[in-house]
């Protein structure tokens, strides 16, 4: 039985995806327009356009309005080391402001800081029960997105990788450097620890989901494509929370890795 060809979409961006792995659009570099493959391959303006669709949600490419489509500035996989990455050597290795830092500078990417969105406010229900908080008592929010880039000297370069809300009790972080833009080496995590508020103990849940279409917008990706919501707990010695903290991130350019010791039998 002969062998069922690709259908046009799928040959294309088969192509245009060859051309992008061997380098010959490296990342960031901009693509066709798809008038410019409809000419090219001779199809219908609505296929050139599904062929940079299918690519988007495989995380290779971002269309940006206006402006055209865009390898992905990274392509791979960042690995978040689930266990050790809170180690207060990982988080602050080379002068890192935490472990999100830290994990890029290990894969040769840049940290773009970006401003946070710092407050007091009222928070969610899950967080205000693990404070133990009224339903109307504030809590201080840490709020940003999270971006990776390749030139250390160009502030306007970069693509943001995940969105992050921290939740911190005011009693313990208000007036602090938690409060502040800069929190320092090691981040949030080594201003708790040096208040007397180590912590020793980290629950992480992950589900998958699609992103709301602000998320979508601020992640800059297709509205279908996948999420991981990380949601994160950190507690005291003494089993006091003192951060839970939200993360969104494309599940295409996100591994996550954990060890564990067991006892022995």
């Amino acid at each position: 039985m002969a062998k069922k060809e690709p259908g046009k979409i799928e040959r294309i961006a088969a192509d245009l995806r060859m051309k992008i792995e061997s380098g010959k659009y490296p990342p960031g570099s901009k693509l066709p327009s798809a008038s410019e493959l409809q000419a090219a391959e001779g199809i219908a303006f609505q296929t050139a356009r599904d062929v940079f669709r299918a690519l988007e949600r495989e995380g290779l490419v971002i269309t940006r309005q206006g402006k055209g489509t865009f390898v992905t500035p990274f392509i791979g996989k960042i690995t978040r080391d689930g266990t050790g990455r809170y180690q207060p050597s990982a988080r602050s290795e080379g002068g890192a402001r935490g472990a999100f830092e830290a994990e890029l500078n290990r894969l040769g990417l840049v940290y773009k800081p970006s401003p946070t969105d710092i407050g007091r406010g009222r928070p969610p229900r899950d967080v205000a029960d693990a404070f133990e908080l009224h339903h109307s008592a504030k809590a201080i929010f840490r709020q940003r997105a999270m971006k990776a880039g390749r030139d250390a000297t160009d502030p306007d370069e970069g693509f943001v990788v995940q969105l992050a809300t921290s939740w911190f009790p005011v009693d313990i972080a208000g007036g602090t450097p938690i409060e502040q833009q800069d929190t320092g080496p090691g981040g949030s995590k080594n201003r708790l620890a040096d208040l007397g508020f180590a912590q020793r103990r980290i629950r992480e849940s992950i589900e998958v989901r699609v992103p709301t279409p602000e998320e979508a917008a601020a992640l800059n990706i297709p509205d279908d494509r996948q999420v991981y919501e990380l949601v994160h707990h950190a507690s005291t010695a003494e089993g006091r929370v003192v951060e839970v903290a939200v993360h969104v991130m494309p599940a295409n350019i996100w591994r996550f890795s954990y060890t564990w010791e067991l006892d022995a039998d």
